[in-house]
């Protein structure tokens, strides 16, 4: 007895089961949103931008250079230091350039010597002439002595004419040599910081042929951010649209600005070979060609932002966000939600009561690729559908019946 009540009750049990299971399974295929993935239109705010990365640079930058040749026997300053524009920033050996500007000196104290001494010639011969005109008036002299005081007149006269011209040559070696002279102090030419020392002291510097660089001055209190945009994204870019940029010293601040320069051409138009050579052969000016068509091509947007802190140093690389648009407070749906007609046209599918869905046509505004801003067609509090389950994600997300069945 005790033995057929055991077997009655496993058999109601598994019967219970199956039951269960078979209720389970077909309330499952029965859900109409079972395969969707839906999401719901919400409020929010939408920002479309694009991502550039950019360089620091001050607003100024200036390398000093060394305009005579010499020994550098001081060097005033260090990095890091602070001038103003006229300071001292290092002193090249100026017993030559002194030797120079005696010898300049010299030489046109001499010319104006030689003009003084043919200015007293011209007055012995102008008295000569006057006495030569008065007595061949008289025919009392040769016509000849007469036109030889005239001569000499002449020539004296040219000879002054030709000694002013050499003083004023003289002039311009004195200054010339004044000013070389000069060259031996190097002074900073504006306000700004030591960012680079180049040249120690005791080094000799030539500058023959090009100026050679003592130090780097930039003007820190302002930094001009050099951002790449690539030409993708350059059409949608204006000048005096929003900017905001942060570093990757310090990720979670934000410095803001506008653009205000977008260069009309890349950088690599450097290279190009109707630039550089005009004999370029047609075998490299192919090669470059195609070097240029496989790389990558960018136009450089420049803004300004202040730095009164000087945590913006140079040369840092700033992470950039040129913003196109930006909609506060609008319907927004995930990116994913949207599908095109092949008239451009943009729908989203809305599940309705009971599970059924609409597709509807949507005006869309500002997409940041994660959400969109629907303008109109759907509001908030909606549901759309933003993707359906595959086969694989429905198997591995779908529980057991109940007893294992």
């Amino acid at each position: 007895m005790k033995s057929s009540l055991r077997n009655t009750i496993v058999v109601v049990s598994i019967a219970g089961l199956a039951v269960g299971g078979w209720w389970w399974r077909s309330h499952r295929v029965a859900d109409p949103l079972a395969d969707l993935l839906v999401a719901e239109a919400t409020i929010g705010d939408v920002q479309q931008t694009v991502q550039a990365t950019g360089t620091l640079r001050p607003v100024r930058l200036v390398a000093v250079g060394a305009q005579v040749s010499g020994r550098i026997t001081a060097m005033k300053v260090a990095i890091g230091d602070t001038v103003k524009a006229g300071d001292l920033v290092a002193t090249i050996d100026s017993v030559t350039r002194e030797y120079d500007l005696k010898s300049a000196e010299a030489a046109l104290a001499d010319v104006r010597a030689q003009k003084r001494q043919k200015e007293a010639s011209l007055v012995y011969a102008e008295a000569v002439l006057e006495r030569e005109t008065a007595t061949f008036a008289k025919q009392a002299s040769s016509k000849d002595a007469l036109e030889s005081a005239r001569a000499t007149v002449a020539t004296t006269r040219a000879q002054i004419d030709s000694l002013a011209a050499q003083i004023t040559q003289a002039e311009v070696k004195v200054d010339t040599a004044r000013v070389d002279l000069g060259y031996t102090r190097i002074v900073a030419p504006i306000d700004g910081t030591v960012l680079l020392v180049v040249t120690q002291e005791g080094q000799t510097v030539n500058a023959v042929q090009s100026a050679p660089t003592i130090v780097v001055l930039g003007r820190i209190d302002r930094m001009t951010v050099r951002a790449e945009i690539s030409e993708a994204d350059a059409p949608k870019v204006r000048l005096g649209q929003p900017v905001v940029f942060s570093i990757l010293g310090d990720l979670d601040r934000r410095w803001e600005g506008s653009l205000e320069a977008l260069d009309p051409a890349p950088d690599s138009l450097r290279s190009d070979s109707q630039i550089t050579s005009s004999t370029t052969s047609t075998a490299s000016s192919s090669s470059s060609s195609a070097s240029s068509s496989s790389s990558a091509i960018y136009y450089y947007g420049r803004f300004e932002v202040p730095n009164p802190d000087g945590v913006l140093r140079t040369y840092m690389t700033a992470q950039v966000r040129v913003i196109l648009g930006d909609a506060k407070g609008v319907v927004t749906v995930p990116t994913a939600a949207l599908s095109s007609g092949s008239g451009g046209e943009r729908f989203v599918e809305v599940v309705g009561t009971g599970g059924t869905t609409e597709r509807r046509t949507v005006t869309v505004g500002l997409d940041d690729k994660v959400r969109a801003e629907i303008r109109s067609g759907v509001q908030a509090g909606e549901r759309v559908v933003v993707g359906r389950r595959s086969a694989e994600t429905k198997t591995s997300s779908m529980p057991g019946p109940p007893g294992g069945l």
